[in-house]
């Protein structure tokens, strides 16, 4: 049973939990900078099992996320992903796509009630994203990992990573997904924690012309669009409707259904707000992209650390945002990237840097006026 109404200051709309960092891929911009070896403070499976039993607190119908590192480097995956589905959870899992991911684990998750899985390509073919993943033949069994899936019955998402290296490949990898058949595209526009440090991030402007496109896609293919740490894409979305010279004086725009949800909101999901992100040592973050702890599950429950934790209070009240996000008319159905304010500044209720979005009244310092920023309006991808 999916939600009838979504109450961001009562739940996250998705709840992701790390299981492990442990993964024996090197990818080049990953945030758990994964290890060869899984870390011996991890929850335990009857831990586990206790933070899926007070994630319930939530509601029927919480969407689970379990990730990692490669989460099938645990052998209890099953037991929880069936422990969730018991509990009324909406189960998923995105597995790193290496040799774990054979076709009898992939059926072994459907029989427990797996709902979903995310696969991840950033490239088109295997020369692309064999190197962004640092192993060979990772594009082959990712491929085939998502055919496995959907012979299954287990619907496939399939994540992409925006930087300047992969930017290009966009419009290949759009046609490969109607090739296996993926019901969901998500597009991660890069935040640079982790190993994403060294990724050359694409410029906010070349951000928005992305965007527009991914509306574009969102209208003419079968399976849905949806973006990770880049809210403004709902705000590209509403100006492309109502014509480019929109200010956002018209209000929030009407409330949108998110792909696959039943949920009708009118505000973005940000970090913290809507999202939440459990560590595999049981820390709670806003997101995993913002590794600033509110909590830890062995302490206290999930759902009173993202009910009324300062941190994620905070971030759930807009008017708090600082710099041109803060005056932003678009901030309600917006919300700027909280993990890249955080990652930029260290405070993330600043601006995202992203964004090239000024406020028409605004005459405030601007995120690329910073001379240790990274990014500038219209930089060169």
């Amino acid at each position: 049973m999916r939600p009838s109404h979504f109450d961001s200051a009562e739940r996250p709309f998705v709840l992701i939990w790390e299981l492990t960092q442990a993964c024996a891929l090197a990818c080049d911009h990953c945030r758990a900078d994964a290890q060869e070896l899984r870390h011996p403070d991890e929850l335990t499976t009857e831990e586990g099992k206790g933070l899926l039993d007070d994630a319930a607190e939530f509601g029927d119908g919480q969407l689970i996320v379990l990730s990692g590192g490669d989460p099938l480097v645990r052998d209890d995956v099953e037991e929880l992903i069936a422990h969730g589905t018991d509990l009324g959870h909406r189960m998923t899992i995105t597995p790193s796509g290496t040799r774990s991911l054979t076709r009898g684990r992939i059926e072994a998750m459907a029989e427990a009630g797996l709902k979903r899985m995310a696969v991840s390509l950033d490239g088109a073919g295997p020369g692309s994203h064999d190197a962004f993943r640092g192993e060979q033949g990772t594009f082959e069994e990712t491929v085939q990992a998502a055919v496995d899936a959907r012979d299954a019955g287990i619907p496939v998402q399939v994540n992409t990573t925006v930087c300047a290296q992969t930017v290009d490949e966009l419009p290949a990898i759009r046609d490969l997904l109607g090739e296996i058949g993926a019901v969901m595209w998500s597009v991660f526009f890069l935040v640079p924690v982790g190993r994403g440090r060294v990724l050359e991030p694409i410029s906010p402007e070349r951000a928005d012309e992305v965007m527009a496109w991914l509306a574009e896609v969102s209208e003419t293919e079968p399976f849905g669009v949806k973006t990770t740490e880049a809210p403004q894409y709902r705000r590209v979305s509403i100006q492309r409707r109502r014509g480019a010279a929109d200010d956002g004086s018209g209000g929030d725009g009407p409330a949108s259904l998110e792909p696959d949800s039943g949920v009708r909101r009118r505000s973005g999901i940000v970090a913290g707000d809507g999202f939440a992100f459990v560590s595999h040592t049981g820390e709670v973050f806003p997101s995993g992209f913002l590794p600033k702890s509110a909590g830890n599950v062995r302490d206290r429950p999930v759902y009173e650390i993202y009910r009324d934790s300062d941190l994620f209070r905070a971030l759930r009240d807009r008017d708090r945002y600082g710099g041109k996000c803060g005056a932003c008319p678009y901030r309600n159905v917006c919300g700027g990237s909280r993990s890249r304010a955080y990652a930029h500044t260290g405070d993330p209720l600043e601006s995202d840097p992203l964004c090239p979005y000024v406020p028409p009244e605004y005459d405030g310092p601007l995120p690329w006026d910073d001379p240790s920023s990274s990014v500038s309006p219209s930089s060169a991808d």
